[in-house]
Parts: structure tokens; sequence; C-alpha cells
């Protein structure tokens, strides 16, 4: 357990998110591994299906997350009040919502996959492979929630370390299992989507041993499961809020990802490629996101407000470290991270993807803002600026899907996020300033009670 309430916040945040940030890029192995065997071994086409459903993976799976990271805030703030059986009445709602989302999500997802993959201008020449491997994903989206789940609790008590453990043995255990079942089964993209749900199994079991063994201020008795209906409203729209803000986010490059579509096969792999490459820089900025939401949830619940707001402003210039970082390496080495990312010499793909990278880069600063800020507020309860601010970026790739791209093509769709950010920004900054606990002359207030949650 790590208590966020005491000591430095810088100091505490980078020792939060260390262990974090290793475990999001174990867990980027997951994607890179299949988008490297499935590239290299499957070739263009196949290597194009994956990626066309990747905005569909993370609009369904995003919600999850969300939803499931949400819940977790919520034990987060009853712990940082010392509160031992609301916790536990947490982890308890956590389990009977977590799983029921989960039930209607996939059912759903499966009974209209065809309307879905039709709406997003899914081409025939990868039809058939993209939705192979989209479907086995869905229906096992039960397993990425019960990880999700899992390590959303151990955040919310501090531990970041374990969980990076178990994702690093589910990466290698991935690794090998898509070799074994593309390679060896001959199961094409959709042994790719079964070695992922595998090996996050793997971690889930992982996870579920270690909580019974070393967290047990985390495991509920039955009388926890007889929660106030109350908690569980509360719970659901904090949850639910969270995956709100990353569904509409990812609705958005959904609907952006139809007019990708329609660009043909290379753009699509071209895309595809400076979306992953972008997705593994963009990591360190979610990982101060989720520390900054933690550290918040925590110290909001212990009423000490003047140790949120230096977490908020501590949290933005370690991203904007690491935006630094990021711009330079796009801009000296993009064409090098295209060719490993793809396993493909096509000069198009390569081209096209570096022109994205160096143009979305230096607006790194700005998202930093964003996903920080966007987590941070959800962190002390405040569910209203991070949805409107979800809600901009899908207005605006809306209308960059309307609009933009038809006229200009891809540089409408490359143009597009930083505009969003930029407006983004502005509604969080507003959502920070009018807060009343996040205020210069605000003082500390008292323990958190389920009254304030």
């Amino acid at each position: 357990m790590k208590d966020l309430t005491q000591g430095k916040p810088m100091k505490l945040l980078i020792l939060f998110a260390i262990p974090l940030l290793l475990g999001n890029v174990f867990q980027q192995l997951y994607n890179l591994a299949d988008t490297r065997i499935v590239g290299q071994v499957l070739g263009e086409e196949a290597f194009a299906s994956v990626g066309a459903t990747s905005s569909l993976n993370t609009a369904v799976i995003g919600f999850l997350n969300g939803l499931t990271t949400g819940f977790g805030l919520v034990t987060a703030r009853f712990f940082g009040a010392k509160d031992a059986e609301k916790v536990k009445q947490t982890v308890a709602a956590t389990l009977v919502l977590g799983f029921a989302t989960a039930a209607v999500l996939t059912l759903g997802s499966l009974l209209f996959l065809d309307p879905l993959l039709s709406a997003i201008n899914v081409g025939s020449d990868i039809y058939d492979n993209a939705k192979s491997y989209i479907g086995v994903i869905l229906a096992g989206m039960a397993i990425t929630m019960c990880y999700n789940i899992a390590a959303a609790l151990m955040r919310a008590v501090g531990d970041t370390v374990m969980p990076l453990i178990f994702l690093i043995v589910s990466a290698i255990a991935n690794i090998g299992l898509d070799l074994l079942f593309i390679c060896v089964f001959k199961a094409g993209v959709a042994g790719a989507a079964y070695a992922t749900l595998i090996s996050q199994g793997i971690s889930v079991i992982l996870c579920i041993y270690y909580i019974f063994t070393r967290h047990t201020e985390l495991l509920p008795s039955r009388r926890h499961f007889r929660f106030p209906r109350s908690l569980a409203g509360d719970m659901y729209i904090q949850g639910a809020a969270m995956g709100l803000m990353y569904s509409l986010v990812n609705i958005g490059s959904l609907v952006m990802q139809g007019s990708i579509n329609n660009f043909g096969t290379e753009t699509i792999a071209s895309h595809a490629a400076s979306r992953k490459i972008s997705e593994i820089f963009m990591t360190p900025f979610s990982v101060f996101g989720a520390a900054a939401a933690n550290f918040a949830g925590q110290n909001y619940g212990a009423g000490k407000y003047d140790r949120v707001r230096r977490g908020f402003y501590d949290a933005t210039l370690l991203s904007w470290i690491w935006a630094v970082i990021s711009i330079l390496s796009n801009y000296l080495l993009a064409p090098v991270f295209i060719r490993l990312i793809t396993g493909m010499d096509n000069q198009y793909i390569i081209d096209l993807s570096s022109r994205y990278l160096r143009f979305n880069t230096p607006f790194y600063f700005v998202l930093g803002v964003v996903i920080v800020f966007r987590n941070a507020l959800q962190g002390v309860g405040k569910k209203l600026f991070p949805v409107v601010s979800s809600a901009v970026e899908l207005a605006g790739k809306l209308l960059v899907s309307m609009l933009l791209a038809p006229a200009i093509g891809y540089t409408g769709i490359m143009i597009s996020e930083p505009v969003v950010w930029i407006f983004m920004m502005l509604v969080l900054g507003w959502g920070f300033f009018t807060c009343k606990e996040l205020r210069r002359d605000a003082k500390g207030g008292k323990k958190l009670s389920l009254a304030h949650s």
C-alpha cells in the first residue's frame, strides 16, 4: 500500500508513475507483437484489417476501462479518508456493476458487429479478417475487464508494482502465443486475438492470487455486497462519467476511422502504423494522468486540497518533459520506428506515417495538460468538465469526418487532433480554475464521507 497523502507530491507522483509506466509499455507489447507478426507474416492486407478495427476495439474496451478506473477512484477517495468499511463496499460494488456492464456490452457488440463494421467502412478486401479479429477480442472483453478491475483497485491503494510484474509475464506469454497461433497453428489474424486474450487471462489469475494473499484490505465479505444504493449510484455515475469520457474520445476516433477507411489499404496501413507509434509516445501522458487522478483522489478524500492542486501542477510538468523527448524522437527517428512496427518497406506508408507523427508531436504540450487535468478532475469527483471536453473532441472529429476529410483528404485527419486538443484544454482549464477546492485560498476540508463522495 502507498499512502499518497503524506510526502512530497512530485516524488510520490514519480514513484507511483514509474511502475505504471513500465506496465503500460509492456501492455503495448500486446499490440506491438500482434502488429509486427501480423504485418510480417500475414502481409499488408492482414495488417490493415487489424488497424481498421482498432478504433472499434478502443471504443468498446475503452468504455469498460474508463468504468473500472472510475470505480477505482471512488475506492481511492475512501482509502485516503481511512474508511476501511467503505473501501470494501466499493470493491463489492465494482464487481457487481462491472460484470453486469461487461455482459451487456459483450452481447450488444457481438449482435451488432456487422452493422458496426459497415458503419466504419471496412472494405470488402479486408472485411473477413477484420471481423474474425475484432469478434474474438469483443467476445473476451470480460477477461480484459477483470484485469482492469484488479489493476484499478491495486492502484487505488497505491500499489503499481505488482500489476507491472504480472504484465511483464503476460507480455512475454503473448509474444510466444502469437508465434504459436499464427506461425504454427496458422490461425490468421484471429490467432493474434486469441493470443492476446489468453495472455491477459494469465495476468488476471496472477492479480487475483496476489490480492487474496497480500491485499486483504480489498477483500469484501458477504455483508459488503449489501452496499447502499447511494454508494452504487455514486460509483456508477463516477465510472460511467470516466467511461463516457474515454468512449466519446474513441467514438470520435471510430467515426474518423470510417473516413480513413475510404482512402485505401495503403493509407489505412499508414494510419495504423502512425497510431501505434503515437500510442506508445502518448502512454506516459496517460500514466501521469492516472497518477494525478489517484493522487488527487486520496488527498481529496483526506481533505488536503493544497496537495491536490500541487499534484495537478507537478503532473503537468512531468508531461511537458516527456513532450520534449517525444518531439525530438519523432523528428529524428520516425521512419525507423515505422519500419520496426510494421516490418514493411513500403515507402508510401513510411512517408505518410512520418508526416503524421512530425505534425502532431509538437502539440503534445497541449495534450499533456488535457490528459492530466481530465483525469485529475475525475479524481476529485468533478465529472462535468472532463465529459464536456471529450464531447468537444467527439464533435471536432465528426466535423473533420464530414467536412474536412472529404475536402482535403488525409491532411484533414492529421490536423484535426491538435486543433481539438486546444479547445479541450480551454474547457478543462475552466473546470480547474472554477473548482472551489482547487483555488489558492481553499482550506483543507473534512475527510470524505459517503454524502460527499
